[in-house]
């Protein structure tokens, strides 16, 4: 039986391409990361990763490190092959803080796969869909410049497009930035507006009814799963939930609310790998469209969703997000591959990440 006998911990400080701008003032420019790396007594090891937004979650990335530090007494010495025994324990000795659990849960799947010699796909459903659809998510800015981005990712084959709302909380700006973005990539592709919570349910509620007659779908406009649902109601348009949904209580909500056409299951949300792949189960039995992707991150969590999203039923899948396309320095470049709007896994074992250790440099901190 495989025992932990270290656990390592770097953080990394992630430059988003551009400014990417949200609603309400909300910015990502430079982010932490938080990576770490389980080794066990018989040479293998697992990689994790969580990079919390502030201004997303009730989580920040300085927080990882006393919840891992918490965590570790039970960690160390424990067996980490078949993750969700250990979680559990996980989550008896230390209540919540589900963000810093995702980075360990992703780890000890990387474990368990690499044990078996197996994918991390064919643990958790097999293969079932091999091109995962990306989305572009287009930084709140002026129309025209994101009708612009759009006809770029258009001609790269992305034919998903979020469209960011509510930097200048003007509605009727917003309105313009999605009738912008849907004439530019023509009929046909999905195209979605995400406030981030950041409307008021007045706002939401007329930028939504003058989007009406335009084949648009609307994301999280309001803090709560029950204005959201007004803004539905009163315009007729699908709705995508985020951050309303974290658990799968909340997606029951929204599901009996009738309002969650789709749902963004992020990794650290729901607090890794295990936990997601509840709540995409439940999506399942309901007939929801799942967004399986993470808040931020680099290759390491981009690698984890999308072996989830790739061991998913392909009509259940919305799209996926490849977060460290948006961000800098790159980690790893074979754990998984980009053509014309999709990604597909490397078939190596575990996640198939191999993050370069010249680029993540000393860890911040080694317990053992």
């Amino acid at each position: 039986m495989a025992k932990i006998t270290k656990i390592s911990i770097w953080k990394l400080h992630l430059k988003s391409h551009v400014p990417y701008y949200m609603a309400g003032g909300k910015t990502c420019l430079t982010v932490p990361s938080i990576i770490l790396k389980i080794d066990t007594d018989e040479g293998i090891c697992g990689w994790g990763e969580v990079c919390p937004i502030p201004h997303y979650l009730p989580a920040y990335a300085d927080g990882v490190i006393p919840a891992i530090q918490e965590m570790a007494e039970v960690l160390i010495g424990a067996d980490p092959i078949g993750p969700e025994a250990l979680m559990k324990q996980l989550d008896k000795h230390l209540i919540g803080h589900v963000y810093a659990k995702s980075a360990i849960d992703i780890a000890l799947w990387d474990l368990t796969a690499k044990a078996a010699g197996l994918p991390l796909y064919r643990l958790l459903g097999g293969l079932q869909t091999e091109k995962l659809p990306l989305y572009k998510s287009i930084t709140c800015s002026a129309p025209e410049t994101m009708a612009e981005i759009a006809k770029s990712a258009y001609a790269e084959g992305i034919r998903q497009f979020q469209v960011k709302l509510g930097s200048d909380n003007d509605w009727c700006r917003d309105v313009e930035r999605m009738e912008a973005v849907r004439d530019a990539v023509g009929k046909g592709p999905l195209v979605f507006g995400d406030w981030n919570c950041g409307a008021s349910q007045l706002d939401a509620v007329r930028a939504a009814r003058a989007l009406s007659s335009l084949d648009v779908m609307l994301e999280q406009p309001c803090a709560t799963v029950e204005s959201c649902n007004v803004v539905r109601q009163a315009s007729g348009l699908p709705m995508k939930l985020d951050e309303s949904v974290h658990d799968i209580p909340s997606l029951l909500r929204g599901h009996e609310l009738g309002c969650m056409d789709a749902a963004a299951l992020k990794l650290s949300k729901f607090g890794g790998i295990s936990a997601t792949r509840r709540a995409r189960d439940l999506c399942l039995e309901i007939g929801t469209k799942m967004v399986i992707e993470d808040t931020w991150g680099s290759d390491i969590t981009t690698s984890a969703l999308m072996h989830l999203a790739t061991a998913t039923e392909q009509s259940a899948i919305m799209n996926v997000c490849n977060l460290a396309d948006y961000v800098s320095p790159k980690l790893s470049s074979e754990s998984y591959f980009v053509s014309q709007g999709t990604a597909s896994v490397s078939h190596a074992p575990g996640l198939g990440v191999d993050p370069d250790l010249t680029v993540l440099g000393e860890p911040l901190l080694i317990i053992n």
